[in-house]
């Protein structure tokens, strides 16, 4: 793993497990978030989690102590909509199964959003948390993917950490969609690397200029490793350090810390760059 010599311009935080758990702060989160804007570091708060809006995670955030804004603040289902308004899709009806943060994005994309098949052709499937999922919602899914409708998943974290604890995540709502249309969704959110990328393009910085920290080794680090980012696991959310050190090196995190907390003094050693990661 890299030791020093990083440019880092900008820094992207994970929320669920890094910022907060459940409802509960993070020790430190706030403090750490300040000494960013003092240093100059621009912040960016990335979250797979799609039930949202940005402007909901503003508010959110003040209430842990943190200023930010929503130019700030990246959903998987605002990267899900710029997928739609940024590639093409555009004229789109999709029927969405996740909660109102999602629709919202959607529809500011120019979506036409849809709970049920109606007469007019669905051309897109959407899928992300959803904790009001029935068996009427994947019948709807299913059968709207089977005749024709492109299936785009917003995440698929299985889990999602809370206090002393972890419930089912939106990922497992994909996996029973999936499962019943027989058909593999288009990834949007982490750990794709058109993630990494769109979020580096947000920030204005190339990826090696960028970290991202993450409680998750199998979205938040390896959309890291896999867009060129630098990468930094804190051990309050999902991941252990043993599973980040049972990994091949080109797979792990460039640092392991135990808290967001240990962030300004990790920065501190990083005032030269010395390459991009490795």
């Amino acid at each position: 793993m890299q030791a020093e010599g990083a440019d880092i311009k900008a820094v992207i935080l994970d929320l669920d497990g890094v910022i907060y758990r459940g409802h509960t702060a993070i020790e430190g989160a706030a403090e750490t978030t300040r000494w960013l804007a003092s240093s100059g570091y621009d912040t960016y708060y990335f979250t797979n989690n799609s039930t949202k809006t940005r402007a909901s995670y503003v508010e959110l955030l003040r209430g842990y102590g943190i200023q930010t804004d929503e130019g700030h603040v990246i959903t998987s289902a605002s990267l899900t909509a710029r997928y739609f308004a940024e590639d093409g899709q555009l004229p789109a009806t999709a029927l969405v199964v996740g909660e109102g943060g999602l629709a919202a994005e959607l529809r500011a994309a120019g979506v036409r959003v849809v709970r049920r098949r109606g007469t007019r052709p669905v051309t897109h499937v959407v899928v992300g948390m959803d904790r009001r999922f029935t068996y009427r919602k994947l019948h709807e899914a299913q059968q709207a993917i089977r005749a024709g409708a492109q299936f785009i998943a917003t995440n698929r974290d299985a889990t999602y950490p809370v206090e002393g604890n972890v419930i089912p995540g939106g990922g497992s709502i994909v996996a029973a969609v999936a499962t019943a249309a027989e058909r593999e969704p288009l990834l949007i959110g982490k750990p794709s690397p058109r993630a990494g990328e769109l979020v580096t393009r947000h920030a204005g910085v190339r990826p090696e200029q960028a970290l991202i920290v993450g409680d998750r080794l199998e979205t938040d680090i390896e959309m890291g490793r896999r867009a060129g980012l630098w990468t930094c696991l804190v051990l309050t959310g999902i991941s252990t350090r043993e599973q980040a050190e049972a990994l091949p090196p080109e797979s792990r995190p460039h640092w392991i810390l135990p808290s967001i907390a240990d962030l300004p003094e990790l920065l501190m050693r990083l005032r030269r760059p010395a390459g991009g990661p490795g």
